[in-house]
């Protein structure tokens, strides 16, 4: 859900920051609860895995050692290995001072050299620089104002491309803290361009027009033209209804080669330059891919459906042959890595396993080699806290030991399988650290973001992250409802103009299938989630009194009044089939607020002051309303943040909250009775 601040959000601030609303914290739980925060916060965070095309080398970006007492963020650094030898020792590579901020590294296509972005120079501001792997001085190759991101070296080796936000007010996408909305709105949008530099001159050229705005991008083969995902006019909105473009490195015409009929991620040049690959499918959120794989004339053309009635989503892929395809795909809430044959369309899977990869940024990606099965991805789960990993796919071997002296602080994971309607829905049960068979516990349920998104198993973050339920004696399920990635398009599209009503059939099916398994008192569940699932947790409790407590966090209350909220209502079409204004009632059937007088459930409900996916009035207008009708409920506006709160003492405050607040209504209550049914 990617949404502009409406006007209001300015007024609101100024009632709610930078106060927050009274919570009743139990002196032992908070401290408990901080203790908690901070052992998570200790972890080591990866950011990127990059292998070399010559699979000789590995470079990664880790995070600074230490927690997130202190509202700083982590500084990030590179590191470098030849990872085949036992003997070789990681080694730092900088522009020069280890404090500053580095990432969004690229190989070279020989492997001599890294490209990297880091603000050396000045603070906050980043630049395109190129370094030996061996550890040499680092050249700096652009001097701009403005957002850099995605450095990429042709691969002839002398160009490197990039995108570029002249004088950006904020970072690129919807996630971060929203720019002020003041003076006239809408009449000036910054526009993130695609760009390259000369290596050898240093001689920078904008390749897109001022009006287009780049997502994403690949070279061709050839290094003389570069395809890119794009659309006119403001980035956050638009993504949704961007085109497959091709541009020369001698023209500054974009040519359209596809305009699809939904979204689509990760442009791929075929090896023989002949076509382009994309992910396309129905998908809520930039980044958050899932689909089927689809192949482009790159002179335009019809595009083919490669993988039609795959019953996973695609997420990232890669090239290894002309006729060869390299996926990572969802699949039932595990991760996968996949191979396609593009000529006859027969899908290989390589590898399965219960926990989640990314090699790009956090991104559901592998990084892989030019031989086509030495990999390097940074791997973690319920059990297992992140580290970087390289070898052949699915025979990844461990590199880093940076957290190997944590241990989980929650209970073990199951995964489950139910039927709903005519569905097959799969979710994670997380036990209750220490579990007792012959003791009965609370349920809580966590919906995920998205809805187009999956809930795959996790080291837990020190953010809206509810595995750590688990600590504070709770089962955790996590859904993955229809409308989700991993069991195909036709499954992710189950929600379309129906939001509410299937998935929420699929997630009280899966509660009473934990409820006949496993030791839950029926009386004492929860339910909680942030952005689509802070709409389904509104949803929830007017539909339902079976929960007694409940966390709406960044939630949508009237899809009506949300849809003139926001500047970016390009998502909403292909799930609700129209305009509010050409069909109004499709939204009000969805909307919370129109069932909100059915609402017994105490609500604590959070958001970011400057959240431009799900603005605070819609926080607000649920809160008016459980407030008018003497429903127990706090709302919490954290001021400057955007739709994911990155401050950690605001993180912090809405883990106590939460389990203050789930504590008080649900854990603490009498017990229906004890022993296993």
């Amino acid at each position: 859900m990617k949404h502009y601040l409406f006007l209001v959000i300015s007024l609101i601030a100024l009632v709610f920051k930078p106060t927050y609303a009274r919570a009743d914290d139990q002196p032992s739980s908070t401290a408990q609860v901080d203790q908690l925060f901070d052992a998570v916060s200790q972890v080591r965070g990866f950011r990127e895995a990059a292998i070399s095309p010559d699979s000789k080398r590995l470079a990664w970006v880790g995070s600074s050692p230490g927690t997130q007492k202190s509202g700083r963020r982590r500084a990030w650094g590179i590191y470098v290995t030849d990872w085949q030898s036992e003997a070789a020792e990681p080694q730092r590579i900088t522009a020069g001072n280890t404090a500053r901020t580095e990432h969004s590294i690229s190989w070279s296509p020989d492997g001599s050299r890294l490209a990297f972005l880091s603000d050396q120079e000045k603070s906050g501001q980043l630049q395109v620089y190129t370094v030996s792997a061996s550890g040499s001085e680092a050249r700096q190759l652009t001097r701009l104002t403005g957002l850099l991101a995605q450095p990429r070296w042709s691969p002839d080796g002398r160009f490197i491309a990039f995108l570029f936000t002249e004088n950006a007010s904020r970072s690129a996408g919807p996630i971060g803290p929203g720019a002020a909305l003041t003076g006239v709105i809408g009449e000036k949008t910054e526009e993130q361009r695609l760009a390259v530099v000369d290596v050898d001159s240093e001689k920078m050229k904008l390749l897109s027009p001022k009006d287009m705005y780049v997502y994403e991008f690949d070279w061709s083969p050839d290094s003389k033209r570069l395809a890119a995902i794009a659309a006119h006019g403001s980035g956050d909105n638009n993504w949704y209804i961007a085109q497959l473009y091709t541009v020369g490195l001698g023209s500054p015409e974009m040519k359209s080669i596809w305009k699809p009929r939904m979204q689509i991620a990760v442009p791929r040049w075929s090896p023989d330059g002949q076509n382009v690959a994309v992910i396309g499918g129905l998908m809520s959120d930039e980044g958050a891919n899932g689909g089927d794989i689809y192949l482009v004339p790159e002179n335009g053309g019809k595009p083919r459906n490669l993988t039609p009635g795959l019953k996973a989503s695609a997420a990232w892929l890669a090239w290894v042959s002309p006729s060869r395809l390299i996926f990572t795909e969802h699949i039932l809430g595990h991760s996968g890595v996949a191979a396609l044959n593009v000529n006859d369309g027969t899908v290989a899977n390589l590898w399965t396993g219960p926990e989640s990869v990314s090699a790009e940024g956090g991104s559901f990606s592998l990084s892989l080699a030019r031989d086509g099965d030495t990999s390097a991805l940074i791997r973690h789960s319920f059990q297992q806290p992140p580290e970087v990993w390289a070898g052949r796919i699915g025979k990844w071997k461990q590199l880093t030991h940076a957290n190997e002296g944590l241990r989980p602080r929650w209970g073990e994971a199951k995964s489950l399988h139910w039927k709903s309607d005519d569905k097959k829905i799969q979710g994670w049960l997380l036990f209750p650290r220490d579990f007792d068979r012959d003791k009965k516990y609370p349920l809580l349920v966590s919906v995920h973001g998205g809805p187009a998104s999956s809930r795959r198993p996790s080291w837990p973050r020190p953010s809206f992250d509810l595995s750590i339920f688990s600590n504070e004696g709770y089962f955790v399920l996590f859904p993955n409802p229809r409308g989700s990635f991993g069991q195909g398009e036709e499954f992710t599209r189950a929600n379309v103009k129906d939001f509410g009503y299937g998935d929420l059939r699929d997630i009280m099916s899966g509660v009473d299938e934990v409820l006949r398994i496993y030791p839950v008192d029926k009386d004492r569940m929860a339910i909680a989630g942030w952005s689509y699932g802070g709409y389904m947790t509104m949803w929830a409790v007017t539909q339902t009194n079976r929960f007694r407590a409940a966390v709406a966090g960044a939630g949508i209350a009237n899809w009506q009044s949300y849809y003139g909220q926001n500047g970016i209502d390009q998502w909403l079409l292909p799930y609700f089939g129209a305009s509010v204004y050409d069909d109004p009632a499709v939204y009000a059937r969805s909307s919370p607020i129109n069932f909100i007088k059915n609402v017994r459930t105490p609500t604590l409900i959070l958001v970011g002051e400057r959240d431009v996916e799900c603005p605070p009035p819609q926080s607000m207008e649920f809160w008016h309303a459980l407030k008018t009708f003497n429903v127990p409920t706090e709302l919490v506006i954290y001021p400057n943040e955007g739709h994911g709160v990155g401050r950690p003492d605001h993180r912090r405050d809405i883990l106590r909250r939460s389990v203050s607040w789930l504590n008080r209504y649900v854990r603490d209550r009498p017990s229906s009775g004890g022993g296993r049914p």
